[in-house]
């Protein structure tokens, strides 16, 4: 059982596991520890058959600001820096496997670690204002997730205007793009991602088994794992 210390914590209502990134002082920037975290939830919430509809949210107000570089440059580093490509790699592929809908709430920002969580959701849910930044091309970086992400939800067009361009995109922006699902209000972003989930949460369960089952079956990859091996082994 995850608690209110946790770096990542979850509840469950009415059918939907609530996964909360727990770190508002650090604006829920990405460690090992909440990697860890992330990964036992998605995989207790998937498993849990009470268990229709995964959320996706930060603490505080704000979704993810990325990796946490303070944490990243410690010297010593942490105990857990190698180890932590594995720890992310995991996570994602448990997004890629979950056979339930996910929903994200996209408060404020998701920069780059943060936005790859963002593109894995099945439905993005954004503010107006609120943004979602793909910035590893200013640092000379690939972006692997994000581009996996991109590669497997979205034409070229959107991965380009995304990555290549490396700007900030607000949420207005994203929907126009077909990446958020809906936009609200910036005050409104929980409130609506909360409903929604409890919306699909409330339709009978084989139809939403089912349809997510379909949306799997129609990847050319069968594991999270191997999708994630075959777009690096791609670029």
């Amino acid at each position: 059982m995850s608690s209110l210390d946790d770096p990542v914590y979850s509840t469950r209502e009415g059918g939907v596991a609530e996964i909360v990134l727990n770190r508002p002082a650090r604006r829920n920037a990405v460690t090992g520890p909440l990697a860890s975290r992330l990964h036992a939830e998605i995989v207790a919430a998937t498993e849990d058959d009470d268990v229709a509809v995964l959320l996706l949210r930060g603490a505080g107000g704000a979704f993810c600001s990325g990796l946490d570089l303070g944490e990243f440059r410690a010297d010593p580093p942490p105990e857990w820096m190698p180890a932590f490509s594995g720890l992310w790699l995991d996570v994602h592929a448990a997004l890629y496997d979950c056979t339930k809908p996910i929903v994200a709430a996209l408060e404020r920002f998701a920069i780059n670690a943060g936005s790859a969580l963002a593109l894995a959701a099945d439905l993005l849910v954004t503010g107006e204002r609120a943004f979602l930044h793909v910035g590893e091309i200013r640092m000379g970086m690939a972006a692997p997730m994000n581009m996996a992400w991109l590669r497997l939800r979205h034409p070229e067009s959107v991965a380009a205007r995304l990555a290549i361009v490396g700007r900030r995109c607000p949420g207005t922006e994203l929907e126009r793009m077909g990446v958020a699902a809906e936009v609200v209000a910036d005050d409104q972003v929980l409130n609506r991602a909360r409903e929604l989930s409890g919306t699909i949460a409330g339709y009978p369960r084989n139809g939403v088994r089912s349809i997510k089952h379909t949306v799997l079956r129609g990847r050319t990859a069968g594991s999270g794992h191997e999708w994630f091996a075959r777009i690096r082994g791609d670029s």
